[in-house]
């Protein structure tokens, strides 16, 4: 699949190191991390699909930072009559590394439970005399928290662990008026019909929320949304099936379908007061994040079920990690089949078992393969240029002062927001192009907005050690010699004629668009 990624001195650092830094990017990451390893195939609730981490640009919010993550790919909207709640017997996790060392700071860890209404007694109908259970999840239409007309109710709750995330202690998440450390979770969107406006409802979903150690009160949200990302999918895995003259026409660029414009994903999204999430003793503005997925290590099916939600299945053991994403698609297309599932079982202080896969990356020859553009993949082995900016982030832009090599999305939260009409939708690559003033985004953290696949594919056949004549060049060193980057100008022109920057999104939290409904 093609990539989907998945100030100190920033001026005079930029065209250099980002030249070098996107070259990276494009080969380390992949497309959207949908279904990208063997085992997590079998379990889609805990797929981590995509992560967003970007410095908030809803008005008067500037100075918080919003983290999205992402769970349950490629949900049909019509997916009745059990839709998408997500696993009970699952933890999910956003971890956030504040001074370099390659090991959580802060975990933020959700937890699920979906009962039956009428205390697990569930709706009835009265039919003949008898209660009988109905066989939908609604019994009528829906517009409120916690609403009579719904038999399953959907709960979270939200800890923070400070350190080590199995080892620290988890303090809860409360919410703001009432002090509870429950939340409700809106049902996903079942239709027009049961629900006329759901926007309004999952609205109402909105938790302001106390984390403890933080002064300022955050917002919380977790409930279905549309999927953000642009991708022209099929066509990618079917060995990139598309003429090059068209991929390389910058008029076409907005050419296909996106081809998960109609699916939904489940959000877990949180915005917190930059000061809450940085190193105070170091006063390192840079922040590194990744999200993970658990299951717990036994799991006993009973054959003969009673009466109850889920009640065939017990859990117990230790928590087993079977999701991992920090840059979007490290996974998919720079981590060789083989190792898949041992990245996403692995941690970020262990990055150095993949090393190869980033110093010799065999995206960029499968490109060459398949668009049969012979001696054009970039030839300068190891990719030393990579593993600098890949592992650690870009210095003078997101690297932390004392870093351990690793892979993680790093955002550096000194750099102030960039409001959406002004956003450059190629981040900070864009804005060199362009002479614009958009440095707050891709790969300096990462926006909805931020077309990472297009990103993806200029870097990873060479276009970006084009960018800034031959000064810079010679400064990337051979990673930029001509010889290295047949393409040349070409590559430029890239892209996978699916438009990012067209994806509906809202102006503010939780930014990502009200999800497709079952029907209109």
């Amino acid at each position: 699949m093609i990539p989907h990624f998945r100030r100190r001195g920033l001026a005079a650092a930029l065209p250099t190191a980002l030249s070098c830094a996107l070259a990276v990017l494009a080969g380390a990451a992949g497309a959207s991390s949908h279904r990208e390893a063997p085992f997590i195939t079998t379990a889609p609730k805990v797929d981590g699909t995509d992560f967003y981490m970007f410095r908030s640009y809803e008005p008067g919010r500037s100075e918080f930072v919003t983290l999205i993550a992402n769970y349950l790919p490629l949900q049909d909207a019509y997916g009745g009559p059990n839709y998408f709640a997500l696993d009970p017997n699952a933890l999910y996790e956003i971890h956030l590394d504040h001074n370099g060392d390659a090991k959580e700071d802060l975990s933020f860890q959700f937890r699920f439970r979906n009962t039956l209404s009428g205390n697990g007694a569930g709706i009835s109908l009265n039919i003949g005399g008898k209660q009988v259970g109905i066989p939908l999840i609604q019994s009528g239409g829906v517009a409120n928290v916690k609403d009579a007309n719904l038999q399953v109710a959907e709960t979270y709750t939200v800890s923070l662990v400070r350190g080590d995330r199995r080892k620290g202690q988890a303090l809860p998440i409360t919410h703001a008026s009432t002090g509870s450390a429950t939340f409700d979770k809106p049902v996903d969107n079942i239709g027009k019909k049961t629900i006329p406006d759901y926007a309004a409802y999952a609205a109402k979903h909105i938790h302001a929320v106390n984390i403890p150690g933080c002064a300022t009160p955050a917002r919380l949200f977790v409930g279905q949304r549309q999927d953000p990302f642009a991708v022209n999918l099929g066509t990618i895995f079917d060995l990139v099936n598309a003429p090059v003259s068209v991929i390389t026409d910058p008029t076409l660029i907005g050419a296909a379908p996106n081809t998960i414009g109609d699916k939904n994903v489940t959000t877990l999204a949180l915005e917190v007061h930059r000061s809450c999430l940085k190193s105070g003793d170091q006063g390192d503005d840079v922040i590194g994040g990744w999200t993970t997925a658990s299951l717990r290590q036994a799991r006993l099916l009973d054959g003969k079920p009673g009466s109850g939600h889920q009640a065939s299945e017990k859990a117990g053991g230790a928590w087993v990690q079977v999701s991992r994403l920090g840059m979007p698609l490290v996974n998919e297309v720079v981590i060789g089949l083989k190792d898949k599932d041992k990245f996403n079982a692995s941690k970020p202080g262990g990055d150095g078992q993949f090393i190869d896969y980033v110093t010799n990356p065999t995206l960029p020859a499968l490109l060459e393969t398949v668009l049969s553009l012979p001696g054009s993949a970039p030839t300068n082995f190891p990719r030393t240029d990579l593993v600098t900016t890949f592992l650690t982030g870009i210095k003078g832009v997101n690297q932390p002062k004392n870093v351990v090599a690793s892979e993680m999305l790093r955002l550096n939260t000194a750099i102030a927001p960039v409001p959406f009409a002004q956003q450059n939708r190629l981040g900070i690559v864009g804005n060199i192009l362009a002479g614009g003033a958009d440095n707050a985004g891709f790969p300096n953290g990462r926006r909805p907005k931020d077309d990472v696949v297009d990103i993806a594919l200029v870097a990873v056949m060479g276009g970006l050690c084009m960018a800034n004549g031959n000064a810079d060049a010679l400064a990337l060193g051979a990673a930029c010699k001509p010889s290295a980057v047949p393409l040349g100008a070409t590559a430029f022109k890239l892209h996978d004629a699916v438009d990012q920057a067209v994806v509906p999104l809202l102006p503010g939290f939780p930014y990502l668009n009200t999800p497709i409904p079952g029907s209109q």
